[in-house]
């Protein structure tokens, strides 16, 4: 099946009451174990890039390549999209483009809101020509991502959200509403009222980043409220590391990586199917 954009994808999920689950990619592994999960769960599935991967992993199309051969070579027919997770300028969603992802999000939300405008309505106005999704954000996600490094937690306003949506065009929004990238330091608190008033008045499904650490009754909620995709990877990151270690601990004169990346693998995709379950888009990708 050829890579899809995530519109319709989001649309579906926000309509039906599940979330599709946006998986990092950060390297060959972690591709194909979330492929695998996809596969085996019937789900669709979004592959975030984020810029620093994408760079470690040797270029957007690289990665475009990669993916599309490990899903010719695995038969993965479900639902794909390659996705750019927190694009920090037109040129770099430009570049995305080019290379053959299907989605991309700008992230201008640490400019002024009108500048926030100008550069995604010109994101969009490419990535549609090109038949690619769009993602914005609004308010400051708190935490650590790549090069994303936001100090506290600044909730998106309302009417700035209606505003973005109705002058750029964007296909899904990701409002800050108290969630954040990397672990959490005590209990999520997330703006559920902030949420559905969004939700209710752009009609766009929304977007919620930090998906690690989330309680599922959080989680439930949220998609209850239109939330149609839900970022996680440094969850997978930390079943992956702790597989490495726990190998490499048994085994302490391994030296062959497949020995101990293999297991990672497994375990990454073992992850990803409870996350699949748990956001419920498994059987939903040929329905």
């Amino acid at each position: 099946m050829p890579l899809v954009s995530m519109k319709e994808m989001l649309e579906r999920a926000k309509a039906e009451g599940y979330a599709v689950g946006q998986f990092n990619i950060n390297n060959l592994e972690f591709t194909q174990a979330i492929l695998q999960a996809a596969q085996e769960e019937n789900s669709p599935v979004i592959l975030g890039v984020s810029e620093g991967a994408g760079r470690y992993m040797g270029g957007f199309k690289v990665v475009v390549a990669m993916v599309k051969a490990i899903m010719e070579e695995s038969n993965i027919t479900v639902p794909v999209a390659i996705h750019l997770d927190h694009g920090s300028s037109f040129e770099n969603c430009a570049k995305a483009i080019h290379a053959g992802f299907t989605s991309v999000m700008i992230d201008a939300s640490h400019h002024p809101f009108e500048e926030n405008i100008a550069i995604t309505s010109k994101v969009v106005e490419l990535a549609h020509f090109h038949g690619v999704s769009v993602e914005a954000e609004l308010g400051t996600v708190g935490g650590q991502e790549d090069d994303v490094i936001a100090e506290g937690v600044i909730y998106a306003d309302v009417n700035e959200c209606v505003e973005l949506v109705n002058r750029t065009g964007i296909d899904c929004l990701a409002p800050a509403l108290g969630s954040v990238h990397g672990p959490y330091k005590g209990e999520p608190n997330l703006g559920f009222k902030e949420m559905e008033e969004i939700g209710n008045k752009t009609g766009l499904p929304l977007v919620l980043h930090g998906g690690t650490g989330i309680p599922t009754k959080d989680i439930q909620k949220s998609i209850s409220l239109g939330t149609a995709k839900i970022n996680v990877n440094t969850e997978n990151q930390i079943s992956s590391a702790k597989t490495v270690r726990e190998t490499l601990a048994a085994k302490p004169n391994e030296y062959d990586p497949r020995k101990y990346l293999g297991p990672a693998r497994d375990a990454i995709r073992e992850t990803v199917k409870g996350k699949m379950r748990e956001f419920g888009s498994s059987g939903k990708a040929n329905a």
